[in-house]
């Protein structure tokens, strides 16, 4: 029961790391590469929107936030676990996982940032915050 509540915590603490990483590289990028002049993208009706107008730049920061998100998320459940646990990464990386694949049926965006970022910016960030925590 010890374990299991230690794994609870060290889930839920990298939660709120990733997502506060997350969240703040969000942010970053709408100051660093500005929408479109005249589009909301605070709303997920103004995001729908812009999306057509928006360009590869666009889609670099969203890639990072997901990523090392991800990535620190899982060093601190690494972390609060033990270094030898790979548990509470693996549920980091997969809950994350599942918000990318929800966010791929809320927002029109190109497919292939969908698939790039499905396939590298979750559990491969994952295992190197994982792995990062272990040493």
């Amino acid at each position: 029961m010890r374990a299991f509540l230690k794994g609870l915590l060290a889930v839920v603490l990298g939660l709120i790391a990733g997502s506060a990483v997350n969240m703040g590289l969000i942010l970053l990028g709408a100051r660093v590469v500005p929408a479109p002049p005249g589009m909301d993208t605070t709303t997920t009706e103004g995001l729908t929107a812009a999306m057509p107008l928006l360009g590869p730049v666009h889609f670099v920061f969203p890639f990072l936030a997901h990523g090392l998100g991800t990535l620190a998320g899982a060093f601190v459940a690494t972390w609060v676990f033990g270094r030898k646990g790979w548990i509470p990464a693996a549920v980091i990386g997969l809950l994350f996982l599942a918000g990318g694949v929800a966010s791929c049926f809320m927002l029109p965006a190109p497919r292939w940032f969908e698939v790039l970022d499905v396939l590298v910016a979750y559990l491969p960030f994952a295992w190197l915050g994982y792995m990062l925590a272990r040493k």
